[in-house]
């Protein structure tokens, strides 16, 4: 029973969240009388009503395939209808096999989507690294071609198919394009990826800018909303009232610290590195299973909310106009001795269990000796270290890169 699953990663027995692979790849489960839930990297919401089928995001280009044979074994209903929670791949992407062999579908979603398929072509390359980067997955290639939306809007829109009413309302928090969803008839809220089972994705540092302010207000209004149900586009389902409620409040209440105390600093004065090294989220939500920062870290929102109200300049006069990184790193090493001796320092810095000390050295010597096979191990080894005591996805990622880096340089 799906209720019961659900109950079981509410009480933290299972996992399941944008980083965990909870019931994937077992087909669609049925939620309520023609309501369906399939999970996957980027759940899909499925809707059978009078005769027509209607999708609440749409999967990624690398599950598009199952999904419609997923959807096919749960109805044959044609798919008419879709609504796109935002326009990150893994939404966006499934209605292809549908449109093949059957009617083009109408697709909704906000139009700040058309903006993002525009920049996704101006820096497709980029793209595709920094993902590999993320998820480690050296082969991914970026998509060059979108299925547009049919009919976007503003700040909100109600859709009638079949015996259903959608209401689409506008918000910010990890896109700027996001649609909350909200289907009367069965109490239902579709918050697309404003709720992922982990700490909201607003800080992560190699993609643009996130809006964690407008993402609590978001987070807030969705709770009002009193749905009975809420189906998540990454992670599992919560059923009742209370238990919705309680999920995005407290999450609004985590996100919410960052924010005030991050401005307070900010308004005070303090430098990004005073900051950074000072807010924490509260103590008291830490044992919460959707709290967790698997994906995303406090440190990182800190350092996005500096970003959109503090500029670039980081308040160290030092890094306004900075030598190049190797320039630096050549002088640090010539007075210490070597870069030999730099690398050194960092593996005594990571025996000492100061890791992040330890790779800002084995770095400089890296760069200060780029063709060093010898520096280019201790390297790998300090963020392999590194990469293995992370828990969120996003650092271990950058680490894991940085030791594939110099492991074929060593």
């Amino acid at each position: 029973m799906i209720v019961e699953y659900a109950d079981r990663v509410w009480r933290g027995e299972s996992d399941d969240s944008i980083v965990d692979a909870g019931t994937s790849g077992k087909g669609v489960h049925t939620i309520a009388d023609g309501v369906g839930w399939w999970p996957g990297f980027g759940n899909v919401i499925t809707f059978e009503t009078e005769g027509e089928l209607v999708l609440f995001d749409t999967s990624s280009p690398f599950s598009a395939a199952q999904l419609h044979e997923d959807v096919r074994a749960w109805t044959r209903a044609p798919l008419t209808t879709a609504f796109y929670s935002h326009g990150h791949i893994d939404h966006v992407f499934g209605t292809g096999p549908f449109e093949a062999s059957g009617p083009r579908a109408t697709i909704y979603a906000h139009k700040a989507v058309v903006d993002r398929f525009e920049r996704y072509l101006l820096t497709n390359g980029y793209n595709a690294v920094i993902n590999q980067r993320q998820f480690q997955a050296p082969n991914l290639r970026w998509p060059s071609s979108y299925r547009h939306p049919d009919v976007t809007y503003t700040d909100a829109l109600t859709v009638r198919r079949g015996g259903l009413t959608f209401d689409l309302l506008h918000a910010k928090g990890e896109t700027d394009d996001a649609t909350i969803g909200y289907v009367r008839e069965h109490r239902l809220l579709l918050p697309g990826d404003l709720f992922i089972w982990v700490t909201p994705n607003c800080g992560n540092p190699q993609k643009v800018q996130r809006y964690p302010r407008e993402w609590v207000h978001a987070l807030r209004r969705m709770a009002a909303m009193d749905a009975e149900i809420m189906l998540p586009s990454h992670g599992a389902p919560i059923f009742g009232r209370d238990r919705v409620r309680q999920a995005l409040l407290e999450t609004a209440e985590w996100l919410d610290s960052l924010v005030t105390q991050t401005l307070e600093l900010l308004n005070a004065g303090a430098r990004l590195d005073e900051i950074v090294h000072s807010v924490q989220p509260p103590a008291h939500l830490a044992d919460r299973p959707y709290l967790r920062a698997r994906y995303d870290e406090p440190e990182f929102v800190v350092r996005n909310l500096w970003r959109l109200y503090g500029g670039w300049y980081d308040g160290n006069p030092a890094t306004l106009k900075p030598a190049p990184d190797a320039v630096v790193a050549r002088s640090v090493a010539e007075l210490a001795g070597g870069a030999a001796a730099l690398a050194d320092a960092a593996l005594k810095a990571l025996s000492d269990g100061d890791e992040r000390l330890a790779g800002h050295l084995a770095e400089m010597a890296a760069l200060a000796a780029p063709d060093d096979p010898g520096v280019h191990r201790v390297r790998a080894e300090v963020f392999s270290a590194r990469a293995a005591g992370e828990l969120s996805l996003m650092a271990k990622g950058v680490f894991s890169w940085a030791a594939a880096e110099s492991r074929k340089r060593s």
